[in-house]
């Protein structure tokens, strides 16, 4: 990058977080920005995320550093070229037209594992086809039909995955007042539901739509908007705007599960030989009862504070929820921005961490350059902070490395 500036080019993507997502905001419209940047209520749970990470210290130690570091993890029986994953995000077309395509190419590009959302906007086939034989897994969202969600896990198995990540803090949809002031949902528009337009299961279901008065037949200019949006969409998946206003109704009618309970997960259990994380892990008592329910691992998270606001942080949690995992892996998403952070979890005892939002700010400025360039710039920063903190592979990090 040094050397590319001696004659004149700057990088398309800021490396400073605050700049990056300043850039990205710059960008995108009102409403993707909000939904892609905002958080539950008064956005509490979000700053605690980042001032969590403030409060922890690195720790070096001098003259036992090495030329060559070592950033691989081993996870799930798998070797990653470093301890990072990109997290499941949805909606990313509020970012970039490509998309999760253009994510997955990145992903693939750069070797780590790429998180396909539920709330995807490109099937997980078509981005499953892109990658080749890099790594990727399935996040799903249990909704009120089960055999939508068998479904999604057969399609998951099919096209690749490692493993199935069960969302677990989504089981509503948080007061978010970002998209609430501007009354802007994108599932209504057909945004963000892919999977579910390009699933046979989910397909029968469209001659019996669920009642959703806000999809009545256009009246205002506003709704006339929508409803080209929806007829756009729904030529991809050949559904005419009755099928695509039906799939939004029965998508918003259906995709939560206020009462899924444990007996669900020991119900997944039956149905996939694929490993199978828990996201959304904070308390200790639950890490716990997830190793009695025969789960292989535990994602840290309070989804980016995206649910309840005045949460607590989830690195705050990191340490318990280990300790309480055993011989569990526990990964950390939630407010990590920088490779310093992800050096951080893993001395707290993440075996790996997922980002978010960093990468969708990459991609809506430059599209799969965008993301790889995220990637890169997390990677050189953890690579640089373990040469100068004296450690010579990030599995080495522990708590010894830290100070609170």
């Amino acid at each position: 990058m040094y050397v590319r500036g001696l004659g004149g080019e700057r990088p398309a993507v800021p490396v400073a977080p605050e700049r990056l997502q300043a850039a990205a905001q710059a960008r995108l419209n009102a409403a993707d920005f909000a939904y892609i940047a905002g958080g539950a209520g008064a956005e509490r749970t979000m700053r605690a995320n980042l001032a969590a990470f403030e409060r922890v210290r690195l720790l070096p130690r001098q003259l036992s550093g090495s030329r060559d570091r070592d950033l691989s993890v081993e996870l799930l029986g798998h070797t990653l070229v470093a301890p990072l994953l990109l997290a499941p995000i949805g909606v990313l077309e509020a970012a970039h037209p490509e998309a999760d395509l253009a994510v997955a190419r990145a992903a693939a590009a750069e070797r780590v594992p790429f998180v396909f959302s539920s709330q995807a906007s490109v099937p997980m086939e078509d981005c499953a086809a892109a990658m080749g034989d890099s790594p990727r897994w399935f996040q799903l969202y249990w909704g009120t039909d089960d055999e939508v969600t068998r479904s999604f896990v057969r399609r998951a198995e099919t096209c690749g995955a490692q493993a199935i990540i069960l969302t677990l803090d989504t089981t509503l949809l948080g007061w978010r007042p970002r998209d609430l002031d501007l009354g802007s949902l994108p599932f209504l528009r057909g945004r963000g539901i892919a999977q579910y337009l390009s699933d046979p299961v989910f397909r029968s279901r469209l001659d019996s739509p669920l009642p959703a008065p806000a999809l009545q037949p256009a009246r205002t200019p506003t709704l006339l908007r929508a409803a080209a949006e929806l007829s756009t969409r729904g030529r991809k998946y050949s559904l005419n705007l009755s099928q695509m206003r039906a799939g939004a109704a029965r998508f918003t009618g259906t995709y939560t599960r206020p009462d899924l309970g444990w007996d669900d997960v020991s119900h997944l259990r039956e149905w996939t030989g694929l490993p199978i994380l828990l996201k959304g892990i904070l308390h200790p008592d639950d890490a716990r009862e997830a190793r009695a329910r025969g789960v292989d691992g535990l994602i840290v998270s309070n989804h980016g504070g995206r649910q309840i606001d005045g949460e607590v942080a989830a690195l705050d949690m990191l340490p318990a929820v280990v300790a309480a995992a055993g011989d569990l892996p526990v990964l950390l998403d939630s407010g990590v921005r920088t490779g310093s952070d992800v050096a951080k979890a893993l001395a707290l005892g993440a075996r790996a961490v997922l980002i978010g939002r960093p990468y969708v700010y990459g991609l809506a400025l430059a599209g799969e350059a965008g993301v790889r360039e995220v990637i890169q710039n997390v990677m050189a920063e953890l690579d640089l902070t373990l040469g100068l903190m004296g450690v010579r592979a990030a599995r080495e990090l522990t708590s010894e490395h830290v100070r609170l």
